[in-house]
């Protein structure tokens, strides 16, 4: 339930008003001009403000609304001002098309025209409560880390993100090197940027190479850098990627690429903390954080000699695991609704997820994680007509059933079966931790095994034991 404010010139309006939206279980406060609800916008906090369009004085509903969405009204609510504007919906009995567009430009979240049905007027309001209350996670969740603009793609309120923003604050100023894993799509770079920007380095460079899109031949002088004549072409002296980085961080982006004459080289880079230009006959040091990514698995890439193991663990000091959004989908509508609102702003339009979109949302797997649902909402922010995003403005998904993740032919490799079984296993248990808020015994009835089958498989997958909850067994 939330506070809202009833705007209107009418007595009888603001007392019908008032008593619909007191039944619905909201607190009310009501102002009889566009004027005073200026005075009470500056004392009490407020969610939503509905407010009717044409009012006599200078503060009419259009003027009130972009008052409002300047935010220089935002009252002290405890000891810090109010990080957020309320909503505003604009109700009038003259609506046209011309002043319904001008309203929803200016940043109103509906426009309702008398008569209204209450059922619609409580419809309204509650999803502009929903609405603010995902912005009031979203920012609460970015301060938490901190650097709110420094981390603003990097969202999550389920336990496996959490855990990836406090081993951040924990590490983002060791000189230690670290290693992100997870699927494509899942904010590799977005965490090593973190890592840089709230740690000591922040000020000096962050300088990210993709190690799978520089050709071999070419990959050394890149890193290391060149003299002039080294090679064809080297016209001049070419400082090098580690020394662009010097004092700052070099993020190494699918490590899982890198040859294995440059796997050697950079090695010994990582011991000795020099470098050698090709054609140079002398070393430099250097003062660079190496933070690494990789969607492969390479620990059974240095199993198979793949991947050099020395390297691994020169990489691999510590490990950030970014989980794949189908294993935290409960931060899909606080990712969502960030993506709307950046395509918003580019569009110049107000545009948000029916309820429908949003289940449909939900219930995808996401094989191309994060990043395929800002694709898809900025196709759906740039196809649609209309400034609510149906269901059917989304491509067509569907959750994956186990037979679909199964590829035709088995890998030339083959597979490692055990691992795929404990990673599937995993990904299920670490859903109904989230959905049950870590409470193990619900936990358990949710994927229905006992609690104490469940304790053997988090000790097994090792999952962080946690305190002991009453009455166990």
């Amino acid at each position: 339930m939330g506070q809202i404010l009833v705007v209107d010139d009418e007595q009888s309006m603001r007392e019908f008003l008032s008593i619909c939206l007191r039944r619905a279980g909201h607190t009310v406060a009501v102002a009889k001009s566009g004027a005073d609800a200026l005075e009470t916008l500056k004392s009490t906090p407020i969610d939503v403000v509905v407010t009717d369009l044409k009012m006599p004085g200078e503060v009419d509903g259009l003027a009130l609304l972009q008052t409002i969405k300047k935010g220089k009204l935002r009252p002290n609510h405890g000891s810090a001002p109010t990080k957020i504007d309320p909503e505003v919906i604009l109700v009038t009995a003259y609506a046209t098309a011309d002043t319904a567009i001008a309203a929803m430009k200016q940043g109103a979240y509906d426009y309702l025209t008398k008569p209204f049905q209450v059922d619609e007027i409580n419809a309204v309001i509650d999803r502009a409560l929903e609405k603010r209350a995902l912005v009031a996670e979203n920012i609460a969740l970015r301060d938490r880390v901190a650097g709110r603009a420094r981390l603003a793609n990097l969202l999550g309120k389920s336990r496996a993100m959490q855990n990836v923003f406090e081993l951040i604050g924990k590490i983002a100023s060791a000189r230690t090197s670290v290693l992100i894993t997870g699927e494509s799509g899942t904010g590799k770079e977005l965490v090593a940027r973190a890592l840089h920007s709230e740690g000591s380095r922040a000020k000096e460079p962050f300088i990210a190479v993709n190690c799978g899109a520089i050709p071999e031949e070419l990959m050394e002088s890149e890193l290391f850098g060149h003299k002039k004549g080294a090679f064809t072409g080297a016209i001049s002296d070419h400082p090098g990627m580690f020394q662009e980085a010097s004092g700052g961080t070099l993020f190494l982006d699918e490590i899982g690429e890198l040859s294995p004459s440059l796997q050697v080289k950079l090695l010994r880079v990582l011991q000795e903390r020099k470098v050698k230009p090709v054609g140079a006959s002398d070393e430099l040091e250097v003062d660079v954080r190496v933070i690494a990514a990789t969607n492969r698995e390479l620990e059974a890439e240095v199993a198979r000699g793949a991947f050099r193991a020395d390297l691994y663990y020169r990489l691999n000091v510590i490990e950030i695991r970014l989980p794949p959004l189908r294993q935290r989908r409960e931060d899909i509508p606080l990712l969502a609704e960030h993506f709307l609102r950046r395509f918003s702003t580019e569009h110049g339009r107000t545009v948000r997820l029916s309820s429908e979109a949003m289940r449909k949302l939900e219930g995808h797997d996401f094989p191309g994680n994060v990043r395929e649902l800002e694709n898809m909402l900025e196709r759906a922010v740039a196809l649609s007509s209309s400034d609510i995003i149906g269901a059917t403005d989304l491509p067509d998904v569907k959750a994956s059933k186990v037979n679909d993740q199964i590829p035709s032919e088995f890998p030339r490799d083959g597979i490692d079966l055990d691992r795929l079984i404990a990673d599937y296993e995993r990904g299920w248990v670490q859903r109904a931790l989230d959905q049950t808020g870590g409470v193990r015994k619900k936990a358990a009835a949710l994927l229905g095994i006992s609690f104490r089958s469940l304790r053997y498989r988090l000790d097994k997958l090792g999952f962080d034991k946690g305190p002991d909850e009453p009455n166990e067994e």
